[in-house]
């Protein structure tokens, strides 16, 4: 076998050893670092979620946001959610970039606008649909009555990426890695 193929091999076995180990993180911050909210919950997992868009290539990450919420709706009895958490955290970690040194940088910051409109958006039409039994305007008005909820989780998660990203940056956390 040749060095260049064993090579590549090792990386890609680093690669989804890391995802799983996101999707753990993921689930840990979701599922046990919570607080219930009308249909649903608010947490800080899309943090992990954020960090592991910045150190992950683009596939990988989506994968560990995806398994990570799945698990934690499914875990702690929200079971209903799973579909819309596998479409919209997968989305949430295809914002983020993992192509520079650092993860903390505005490339890295500014995806947390349109992560938070997907989250909103996605959530409320999916507890306005499906939730509902059929659309419904009335059942998505209700829903976007969760948005403060919505601001908290990703002011949370935003504190949580920020503060990890600091800490990761000033030990060169991705040259030690190299994924």
């Amino acid at each position: 076998m040749s060095q260049a193929l064993t090579h590549s091999r090792s990386l890609k076995m680093r690669r989804i050893t890391a995802a799983g180990l996101f999707a753990a993180l993921i689930y840990v911050f979701t599922a046990y670092l919570h607080i219930p909210t009308g249909a649903g919950y608010t947490h800080a997992g899309d943090g992990l979620i954020y960090l592991a868009a910045c150190v992950l290539p683009t596939p990988y990450a989506m994968a560990a946001g995806a398994i990570g919420g799945a698990m934690a709706d499914g875990l702690s009895g929200y079971p209903v959610w799973i579909p819309a958490t596998v479409i919209i955290k997968a989305i949430t970690a295809a914002f983020f970039s993992n192509k520079t040194e650092k993860i903390l940088t505005l490339r890295n910051i500014l995806p947390i606008i349109p992560s938070a409109l997907i989250c909103i958006a996605g959530y409320s039409l999916y507890e306005g649909t499906v939730i509902a039994g059929g659309f419904s305007v009335a059942a998505v008005s209700a829903a976007l009555t969760q948005i403060p909820s919505y601001l908290v989780q990703i002011g949370t998660s935003t504190i949580l990426f920020v503060a990890t990203a600091v800490l990761f940056d000033r030990i060169d956390f991705k040259k030690k890695i190299k994924l």
